[in-house]
């Protein structure tokens, strides 16, 4: 007997939609809800090097919470290849700067690093109001 595996072709066309209200959801719960969406992983035709998952709308990405002083405890690192170039932001900052990062940086840490996990992460749209372009897709409401 032959182990069945998923195809790409069987899972480019037909992707399903889902809506995620983040309003009031704290950050690590939500995105280990939305990357499990991504990566497929909550259909029985999960296959781990095929991109199985479906598409996810978060709205309200600007009120998601955090648990205890993360707020201010935890910090996003960038720099340029230049030394002494390392610059830090905390949470509250990064949310007044930029607050679908918070979201986006979170779920991309649970994805695999590899071309796979890039374009699971393309499937994922963050949107800091409670607008989005994507009523034609008729998005499942997902709670």
């Amino acid at each position: 007997m032959k182990t069945w595996n998923a195809k790409k072709e069987d899972y480019e066309s037909n992707r399903n939609w889902y809506l995620v209200d983040a309003q009031g959801q704290s950050v690590g719960r939500l995105s280990s809800k939305i990357a499990k969406i991504l990566t497929g992983k909550n259909k029985p035709t999960y296959t781990p090097h095929v991109d199985t998952g479906d598409m996810v709308v978060v709205i309200n990405a600007d009120k998601v919470t955090m648990t205890g002083k993360k707020w201010l405890d935890k910090k996003y690192y960038r720099r340029s290849r230049f030394f002494g170039s390392l610059k830090e932001t905390t949470a509250k900052e990064m949310l007044t700067k930029n607050p679908t990062f918070i979201l986006q940086d979170s779920v991309q840490g649970m994805l695999p690093k590899t071309k796979l996990g890039n374009k699971m992460l393309s499937k994922l749209k963050l949107y800091a109001g409670s607008e989005h372009p994507h009523q034609a897709q008729n998005p499942q409401i997902l709670q």
